[in-house]
């Protein structure tokens, strides 16, 4: 692969909890090919994992982001507005949803809980394709990360599995909302990966030895395959692509 692929163009990174994380596999795959870089963190207590992260790949910006504080979203992108004047790219690692809820049959998830998810999950990169409308004034690209649960009844994944098939039908409807501005949209649907995130499911070991042996090879993905294809969606190789989601899983998809 050519070296150089994201060379000049500026890209925010949001949801690297560590060096296990998606995003940061991302983001260091970005770097190798010569984009700039803004990251955030979740809190204080997050920021003693992501800083040094961030300081290692020469991050430019290093900011907070709780997407459920008021005016943080905002800060972000007003500083990148001030020290990059534009932007061209965005990452959307983030979700959440408390673990009374996760853990419940869909059926006894509260509606308190269901709400969290689907506005940490979904509604918040919406928020985020309306400041990339103002910020990416020669076009540019957003992907998120969903998984196989948006349309399977998979595991334990409960109402995490509404509100990926939320944000896929959020990913088609920006992308033919922001689509007259050059912007494309898409989603990375990475099959069972270790992060932080997924140890919260229940059983989730267990979904690891399964989707191992339904994978056409038996392996796992890696954050950084998922980062290949994070830099197809976020260079110019994936001009004319947009609405779509791609599964790094190892073939998991096609067999359920």
């Amino acid at each position: 692969m050519s070296e150089g692929l994201m060379q000049g163009k500026k890209i925010l990174v949001v949801g690297i909890a560590n060096d296990k994380s998606i995003a940061y596999g991302c983001a260091k795959k970005l770097k190798e090919h010569g984009a700039q870089l803004a990251v955030t963190y979740l809190n204080d207590k997050a920021e003693r994992f992501v800083r040094p992260l961030a300081e290692e790949l020469g991050v430019e910006i290093i900011m907070p982001l709780d997407v459920t504080v008021p005016g943080q979203m905002a800060d972000v992108f007003g500083e990148i507005k001030s020290h990059w004047g534009s932007l061209d790219g965005i990452i959307h690692s983030l979700a959440f949803c408390p673990l009374e809820d996760l853990h419940a049959p869909i059926s006894e998830c509260s509606r308190d809980g269901f709400l969290q998810a689907m506005d940490v999950s979904c509604y918040s990169f919406i928020r985020m394709g309306r400041y990339a409308r103002e910020l990416m004034v020669d076009g540019g690209a957003m992907i998120n990360f969903s998984y196989l649960g948006s349309a399977m009844a998979t595991g334990d994944y409960n109402v995490m599995g509404c509100a990926k098939a939320a944000l896929e039908a959020a990913t088609r409807y920006l992308a033919r909302d922001l689509g007259p501005n050059h912007i494309r949209v898409n989603s990375i649907s990475p099959g069972t990966i270790p992060t932080r995130a997924a140890g919260g499911i229940k059983d989730f070991e267990t979904m690891l030895e399964y989707n191992k042996s339904k994978a056409v090879d038996h392996e796992l993905p890696t954050i950084e395959e998922v980062g290949g294809a994070a830099l197809y969606y976020l260079s110019d190789l994936s001009k004319g692509v947009s609405g779509t989601i791609h599964y790094v899983d190892h073939g998991v998809c096609i067999v359920g």
